[in-house]
């Protein structure tokens, strides 16, 4: 998709690149990289969601400084930029997911309006939206700002559906997938080119988070078994092979003379106005329906004497974690935890609908186990953590 948009009337040059298929395919790969990026300097390099998203912040805050000051768009530059703030802006939700437990639909409402403001304010300074109009710093601004929340709301939308309402990450990648070809089709007959390019934009996060998720995820759990490391390197590799050929061929590149300002299209008010209601129509009514299939789920599974269920497969992974941990043995245990955090976000939409408060006793002592095993420095504690939770299982499930 590419979209039109105003110039001003000087010999500034783009700070953008032209929206070309190379453009989607970088995106989505960047996406891709700030999912499994982020999960392997939280986990793998244990730097936790807190230092990793210090660590991501203050480069993003350099790498911007530096596009800020360019005169004119640098493809290495540029794309780095969006890597960083792909990783910064999966771990603002993330954060405020796990560390602050932030419902995702607050999250999910919460970044709407802030990209929603956001857009208003853009477009009430510079009457266009349009990215091709990034000539200025203050646009530009207007733009990264604009691409951060477009991150945050990505993340948070693709984990709602995927985990909380549990569709799953190739579910999720399949409807995601779904609306961004029907917003192709409606682009093609006659859509806003600048709303049709900021769906889908929005639209890649879910994407390249839901391929991450698919690529990286062990067989077992429905997966390639790649792993985050492999996965972010391959996806870092392939990045850096198309920014190289960018580079050297500036087929992304705007060459095209100036054009006078263009104005505005009759009736792009009343398309924003109609997408925005139908999307979010869709995704309430959406929502009420499948939340009102899992309750239906929940009810027929819990019983009183088992809130959650059936709870035998985490009491399998609690004792191949206790194994592991007394035979010091930390890479078992940490690809055990991986495991166990997979399984415990895969059940979520269902067993949190059983018994919220039990569900609640469960994830904080599975929180517990995570931490101390991927810190992997104290055997003694991390130990009594999984004994801890071993025993609530016990507790929920005496069967």
């Amino acid at each position: 998709m590419t979209e039109p948009g105003s110039r001003p009337s000087t010999s500034a040059l783009s700070k953008v690149p032209q929206v070309t298929v190379f453009f989607w395919v970088i995106k989505v790969l960047c996406t891709t990289v700030g999912e499994t990026a982020s999960d392997f300097l939280d986990t793998n390099v244990g730097l936790g969601l807190t230092g990793t998203a210090v660590a991501a912040g203050v480069c993003l805050a350099i790498v911007l400084v530096v596009q800020l000051g360019l005169k004119r768009y640098t493809p290495p530059v540029y794309w780095l930029a969006v890597v960083l703030i792909s990783v910064f802006g999966t771990l603002i939700t993330d954060i405020l997911t796990d560390s602050l437990k932030f419902p995702l639909e607050a999250s999910t409402i919460l970044f709407s309006v802030a990209l929603g403001l956001t857009f208003a304010a853009w477009y009430a300074s510079e009457k266009t939206l349009s990215i091709h109009s990034i000539f200025t710093r203050k646009r530009e601004a207007f733009y990264w700002l604009a691409i951060l929340f477009t991150f945050a709301l990505g993340t948070a939308t693709g984990d709602l559906v995927a985990e909380k309402l549990g569709v799953g990450y190739l579910g999720t990648g399949i409807l995601v997938v779904g609306i961004i070809a029907a917003t192709a089709v409606a682009w093609r007959l006659g859509m806003d080119p600048v709303l049709s390019f900021w769906i889908a934009y929005i639209l890649t996060r879910p994407l390249g988070a839901s391929l991450g998720d698919y690529l990286s995820q062990a067989r077992a759990d429905g997966g390639l078994g790649l792993g985050a490391t492999v996965t972010s390197a391959v996806f870092l590799v392939a990045i850096l092979a198309v920014v190289i050929y960018l580079a050297v061929t500036r087929k992304d590149q705007n060459a095209e003379p100036e054009a006078p300002a263009q104005p505005r299209r009759p009736g792009v008010v009343r398309q924003v106005v109609a997408v925005v209601t139908v999307l979010v129509a869709l995704g309430i009514a959406g929502y009420y329906l499948r939340n009102a299939q899992l309750q239906r789920q929940a009810t027929s599974a819990s019983t009183a004497t088992r809130p959650l269920g059936n709870l035998s497969a985490f009491r399998t992974l609690a004792t191949e974690l206790t194994s592991a941990v007394h035979a010091g043995d930390w890479t078992a245990a940490k690809a055990k935890a991986d495991d166990l955090e997979h399984d415990w976000d895969s059940a979520q939409a269902k067993l949190q609908r059983m018994n919220p408060a039990k569900w609640t006793q469960m994830d904080d002592a599975i929180d517990a186990v995570l931490k101390h095993v991927r810190a992997s420095q104290d055997a003694a504690a991390t130990a009594s953590s999984v004994e801890a939770f071993r025993r609530v299982i016990e507790t929920l499930d005496p069967n």
